[in-house]
């Protein structure tokens, strides 16, 4: 009884991980963190990656093979993750066609505090760290300004953002959402999920599996070795990408005017009410993760 009660808290988890990568700016790795389970979830996805654990697999001995991975555990992560992002992800599309605006003022106010609560956390600050800082702003903006406004559907690029999205989506202050965003590919995905379009997912499947088992082991040895650099290129990359969720852009206003049927204005009022409440949000987790009780 008392393994299922860990099992129900732990899928319960993972649904707010899952939760949380379905929106851009809140991070699955910053709701691991605060809910105990971050540096259980580094172990066991490294582990996927264990000689001796696949041997034992080959072997046939999957009950050897299971403990070593903590299949247990990562499979109540992963059942919470996938309910909750396929529970969620009809919400999203929704919200960004009804309410457009308020949706991405929403999505800009979680990025921008995200990125000022990581650089918060650095410590010991050095002239080296500020040029880290700089190159990953210069990297998000290259980026945001000479990507297409639209990308293409071919299944190769589907499992490039899945494996893309999958490695920033474990990683603390940095949502695969977001990256998804910046690929062009975020409603597109949403819609796949609402819709069960089953050839986009499976590619979207493939490619985070491949992800995973590509750079989880690079992901940890950075984070290891280079925690302060890593951690500073991401934060600049966040904060130059900003552009890219920018409420008041011609076609976010556009899409607000279409979905209300008549001319809505500038909207300056309601999009800085959402910018609001998507900084207190972070706020609160963060809070949240202060409070809560350390591995």
């Amino acid at each position: 009884m008392k393994r299922f009660l860990t099992d129900i808290s732990n899928g319960l988890k993972g649904f707010a991980m899952g939760a949380a990568n379905v929106i851009p700016g809140v991070s699955g790795g910053t709701i691991a963190l605060i809910t105990g389970i971050f540096g259980r979830l580094i172990n066991a996805l490294n582990s996927l990656l264990s000689v001796s654990a696949w041997k034992a697999f080959f072997k046939g001995s999957f009950r050897e093979f299971f403990a070593a991975i903590d299949g247990r555990f990562l499979l109540a992560v992963g059942i919470g993750i996938v309910l909750s992002v396929f529970s969620l992800a009809k919400l999203m599309e929704y919200v960004l066609e009804q309410y457009p605006v308020q949706t991405w003022a929403f999505f800009l106010g979680m990025i921008a505090a995200s990125a000022l609560y990581m650089l918060l956390d650095v410590r010991g600050w050095k002239p080296s760290f500020v040029l880290w800082l700089i190159l990953g702003a210069a990297a998000g903006v290259l980026l945001c300004t000479l990507s297409p406004t639209t990308t293409t559907d071919d299944v190769w690029f589907i499992i490039v953002c899945g494996a893309l999205a999958i490695c920033t989506m474990i990683l603390p202050g940095v949502s695969g959402s977001f990256i998804l965003l910046l690929l062009g590919k975020y409603e597109y995905i949403m819609e796949a999920i609402s819709t069960l379009n089953w050839p986009v997912l499976l590619a979207f499947g493939v490619g985070c599996v491949a992800g995973i088992i590509s750079f989880s082991k690079l992901l940890h040895w950075l984070l290891g070795k280079y925690e302060q650099p890593t951690m500073l290129v991401l934060t600049g990359f966040i904060m130059g990408s900003l552009i890219k969720v920018w409420p008041w852009r011609g076609e976010a206003l556009e899409a607000a005017s279409q979905a209300a049927g008549k001319d809505v204005g500038p909207m300056i009022i309601p999009g800085i009410i959402w910018i609001v409440a998507g900084i207190i949000c972070v706020v609160l987790l963060e809070m949240a993760g202060k409070a809560a009780p350390k591995e």
